[in-house]
Parts: C-alpha cells; structure tokens; sequence
C-alpha cells in the first residue's frame, strides 16, 4: 500500500513500452497508442498550442498552454503542468526534434495525484518514439518540398521538356489551361515546409484547388481553369483568395499578390512573376489588407504616377478636405472601399470593423462630399484623390 503510487506509475510506463514496441505504425498510431494506455485524450501541439497530431485543443485550453510554456526551442525541460479553471489538467512534455519545439500533451478531467505523477513519465518515454517519426516526416516533407521547387523552377525557366511535363503529371500538375499565378509573404520565422498543408488546407476550406510550392519566405501557388475565366468568375477567384489569406494570417503573418490569368505551361512563369511583384508593393500596404490583384494594378500604378505630381496633390486634398478630420478615418475608409471594389463585406474585413460600421462610414462619406459612389468618374477622381494623399 505504501507503494501504490510508484507500483502504478511503474505500470502504466511499462504498458507504454510494451504497446509502442507492438505499434509500428505512423503519429497517429503512437498517439493513438498512448491515449488508450493512459485512457485520456493526448495531442502533439505546437508551440502556439496549435495541433499537429491528435485531438485538437480547446481554445481556451489553447490559450492556457501558451500562457505557461516557454516559447523557444528547448533542449531539455521538465514536464508542465498547466491547470484549467474548469478543474482539469494539461501535462506537457517537450519533443525534441530538429523542427520547431512542440509539446506532448495529456488532458485529464480531473486533479488525481498518481494520475498527476505517472501521466508526465509516461509521456517522457512516448516522447522519443514522436521525435523519431517527426524526424522520419520532416525528411519527408523536405524530400518532396525539393522536388516540388525543381521541378517548378524548370516551368520558370523554359518551355517544359517532355521529362518535366511526365514530372508534372505525376505530381497533379495541370500544365495546359489558363493559370491565375499567386504569391503567399511572409514575415518573421516561418516553417514554410512545414506549414504548406495549411496553405493547401485554406485553398480546399475556399473551394479553390491550388498547386503550392514553397519558395524562399513563402509560397507560389496558382490555380488552373479548363477554359477562360470571364471578368466576373476572376473576381470571384480573387475575393475567395482574399479569404485564404485572412485563414492564414491567424497563424502567419502573410502578404499576398494574384497576377493575372495567362495561358498554357509558360502562363504558369508569366501570372506567378506578375504575383511575386504584386507582393513585394502589398507588403507595405496594410491600408489595402496586405493583398494586391494585378488586374487592378497595372493601371493603378500608372494613374497613381500621375497623382504624385505637384497640379494633383493640391486639388486632392482640397477634394477630401471635408472628411479629412473627421472621426473614424475615413479617408483610409474611402481608399479601402474602392480598393475592394466597393465590398461593404471586404472593407469591414481589411480595417477590422463591423460591417454596419463600414455601412455608416461610406454613407457618411458621400453625405460630406455630395457624391455618388455608384458614378464611374466620380469613383476614379476619389480613388485617385485617397490613394495621392495616403502616400504623401
């Protein structure tokens, strides 16, 4: 009886042993394996508790994970333990791997104290055996990042040769068709290897079946139609795009840019050139959501090289002198509205307001101004006139 605690402690490592030898399959099985040993939910999180295998974490089990654990690579740490204001548990033991750290994590319903002490034990043993399979994916997810990047910088650089079109077709590549090229930034550092299933995730959740390679600080990425998109379907593409990005700027901080749709396998070079120079200018454009459409850009960038001229600034800002000072910017307001293509829904989403406050904002606007937003010209002078005065 005094040994209880370490008699079932000893146990539940000892079944661990015993079922991980017998396991011989993938994460999912070790997982799998160790919740059934310890008879309660364990997920592999990473270090934004979000889940990499297993059941996925509660939001607010999320949020206390994050709170408690360190955030940095670790080459050693103790188990954690994270309590919930619910009364359970999180025990957390960290993976060491050659990626990101991550964390092995048990959920009990309940504060039982051998629970308590043998649950991390386990948990330390189970580790090395993730570790290993983790290793195993990474190599994995390398080998195949490699062959996606070669095989695309040989589309890139020349007409494909009949090896590279036989590469492509085995990979899902449509070469023929007509391409909408586009190029995913981002900033900080990001394990794009390792992240690209949730950019191919954000496509799938919008209906939009991209190819996405990782390249550099990021992603290229297009999506193909049989036939030409009509203006309508493009804009359609564009906004479910939009949508991806808003997805994955809740874990990445990403820059987008969409090149036009171009035409057979050199189309895929000329749409993803026009993309990668449509991200480096909506980088630095937070005003617009980060997000630039080339459709929209090559006239906007020739017209805006006008606006900056001495005549044009002056007569800009006196055409916006009525709303200048007025509360809720609403001059970047009016910028975003037309950006989006006077998306109530997009401009509300791009400035991080309601959509009713959106609503009142733009009909505030042509109140102040006298204006018509549904008037082509006079549309055109207010975009000008917000773009010229935003850039000053």
């Amino acid at each position: 009886m005094t040994a209880e605690p370490e008699v079932v402690r000893s146990d539940l490592v000892l079944r661990a042993v015993s079922e991980l030898r017998r396991t011989g399959g993938d994460l999912t099985a070790v997982l799998r394996t160790t919740s059934t040993v310890l008879h309660c939910p364990v997920t592999l999180a990473g270090a934004d508790g979000g889940t990499l295998a297993g059941e996925p974490l509660e939001p607010a089990e999320r949020a206390a994970m994050v709170d408690v654990l360190p955030q940095a690579p670790v080459a050693w740490a103790a188990p954690y333990r994270v309590d919930l204001p619910n009364g359970a548990v999180l025990l957390a033991v960290a993976v060491l791997s050659a990626g990101p750290v991550c964390w092995l994590v048990a959920r009990l319903p309940g504060v039982v104290p051998a629970e308590v002490a043998a649950v991390p034990e386990v948990l330390t043993v189970v580790a090395p055996a993730v570790g290993e399979r983790l290793a195993l994916r990474r190599l994995e997810l390398e080998r195949d990042a490699r062959q996606r990047t070669s095989l695309l910088g040989e589309l890139v650089h020349g007409e494909p040769s009949e090896a590279t079109r036989r590469r492509a077709v085995d990979l899902g590549w449509q070469l023929d068709g007509w391409h909408t090229g586009i190029r995913i930034g981002a900033d900080g550092q990001v394990d794009v290897a390792g992240r690209r299933t949730d950019v191919v995730e954000a496509f799938d959740a919008e209906g939009l079946r991209a190819v996405v390679v990782e390249q550099g600080d990021g992603w290229s990425a297009w999506i193909t139609a049989v036939r030409e998109p009509t203006a309508t379907e493009v804009q359609q593409q564009a906004a479910g795009i939009r949508r991806v990005q808003r997805r994955l700027v809740q874990t990445v901080d990403t820059y987008v840019g969409v090149g036009r749709v171009q035409p057979g396998p050199s189309g895929i070079a000329t749409t993803l050139a026009e993309a990668g120079d449509a991200a480096g200018l909506a980088r630095g454009r937070a005003e617009t959501g980060r997000f630039l459409h080339v459709d929209r850009l090559g006239l906007a960038q020739l017209l805006l090289a006008w606006t900056r001229t001495d005549t044009f600034q002056p007569a800009a800002q006196a055409l916006l002198a009525p709303i200048k000072d007025q509360p809720g910017d609403l001059v970047t307001t009016l910028a975003v509205y037309l950006d989006t293509e006077s998306s109530l829904a997009e401009t509300a989403a791009v400035l991080g307001i309601h959509r009713n406050t959106a609503s009142a904002r733009i009909a505030k606007i042509q109140h102040l101004l006298g204006v018509d937003l549904t008037n082509p010209d006079e549309r055109l002078a207010l975009h000008l006139a917000s773009r010229t005065t935003l850039t000053e």
